[in-house]
């Protein structure tokens, strides 16, 4: 394993156990969705939802992407949520972005907490970006944005297999042609 990729794989762990989100910092990030277009109306037409505040992204050849989050039932504070990612293929440079996961019925919020749930490549995600209109892109991709995350806008994608995913970048610049899909692991709140 050369030098460079473990320094990496360091440095994702690191951001990993600085990501921890502060309570507030979900209903921020919350808000943000909330006020982005589309996005808003899929709260009350979800059984629940999934809100990562900031994951972080990096890569060179090889990637890889890491964020916690919390899980929501009816708009009540249920579980901890935590998304890892590898991606392989042309790739370079580093984001952070916040993500949620709306669960359509009770069915897809089961499947989603049931242990351990994962997102192939041929899961898309709209991607709220600032000043510009929004576009479909695979999970295993990255968005960039021009503006600030108040300035939000998107276009309305459906539920796919019960579960519509929205993303808004908060900072960084990174170039990706890559596969890669996201596995989420999830603990009920004691």
């Amino acid at each position: 394993m050369s030098r460079n990729f473990c320094a990496f794989l360091v440095s994702l762990t690191m951001l990993g156990l600085f990501s921890f989100a502060h309570a507030d910092e979900y209903e921020s990030t919350i808000e943000v969705f909330k006020n982005a277009g589309e996005s808003g109306n899929f709260f009350a037409k979800s059984y629940g939802y999934a809100v990562f505040p900031t994951i972080g992204k990096g890569g060179i050849g090889i990637g890889g992407a890491y964020g916690t989050g919390r899980v929501y039932q009816h708009r009540n504070y249920v579980g901890d949520t935590s998304m890892a990612q590898v991606t392989l293929g042309f790739q370079l440079g580093g984001q952070a972005y916040s993500q949620i996961i709306f669960l359509q019925d009770k069915r897809a919020f089961d499947e989603f907490t049931g242990g351990n749930f994962e997102f192939g490549a041929e899961a898309s995600a709209v991607a709220i970006t600032a000043g510009a209109s929004a576009h479909a892109t695979t999970t295993g991709s990255s968005a960039g944005a021009s503006g600030g995350k108040n300035d939000a806008t998107t276009r309305a994608p459906g539920f796919y297999k019960g579960m519509a995913i929205f993303t808004v970048a908060k900072g960084g610049l990174m170039y990706e042609a890559s596969i890669g899909g996201q596995k989420f692991s999830y603990k009920p709140k004691r």
